[in-house]
């Protein structure tokens, strides 16, 4: 019991009490629901990938959004993880692609430029056709911090660059947030390359 609540205090969001209700629970459950959240772990590490274009978490690779032949190749939105992708294709409010960068500038916590995916994001940027490129990184302090080295580093391509409005709440995660929220976030963004911020 102590092993099993010390593993699920390790999941976000989850501390002692959490850990030892869920505990519990588990242990008063019938044998098939601990088997399948089991197995659904397991399958979950075991197909899921990387996709090779935009860096999400999928069954596939490219994922469904980057294969997806309906979507507008011109505007790329870049966000900091698979989850906050997640909440703006929940918003509805977006028909571009995406660029995950695996995180976003923390030195304190070890992520420097060179452990976000940039260069790749410098190379989609460049390789022509892209109009528009959204910076949706979170609103807190590193999420600025990374919009606005991504801005420097993305002013010599012919995209515009954006930054999505802030109708996100001050030190909030896009994973967190309405839907109504991120879409009107994403309609009221403004632009970083005349100098905006």
């Amino acid at each position: 019991m102590d092993r099993l609540v010390a593993s699920l205090k390790r999941l976000p969001g989850i501390g002692e009490k959490s850990a030892t209700r869920l505990a519990y629970f588990l242990l008063s459950a019938p044998e098939e629901l601990a088997r399948e959240l089991s197995e659904s772990i397991a399958r979950l590490q075991r197909d899921t990938v990387v996709c090779e274009t935009c860096f999400t978490l999928s069954d596939r690779s490219p994922c469904p959004v980057c294969a997806h032949p309906g979507r507008d190749t011109t505007l790329i939105c870049v966000v900091e993880e698979p989850a906050d992708m997640a909440a703006v294709e929940r918003s509805g409010g977006f028909k571009g692609l995406y660029h995950v960068l695996g995180g976003a500038l923390s030195p304190i916590d070890g992520m420097g430029p060179e452990t976000l995916r940039i260069r790749e994001l410098e190379r989609r940027a460049r390789d022509g056709g892209v109009k528009e490129i959204i910076l949706a990184t979170n609103p807190t302090a590193e999420g600025d911090a990374t919009a606005h080295f991504l801005a420097e580093r993305l002013r010599g391509a012919s995209a515009r660059i954006t930054r999505i409005a802030y109708g996100m709440p001050l030190g909030g995660d896009l994973e967190y947030a309405d839907h109504v929220t991120v879409s009107r976030a994403i309609e009221n963004r403004r632009s970083l390359s005349d100098g905006g911020v």
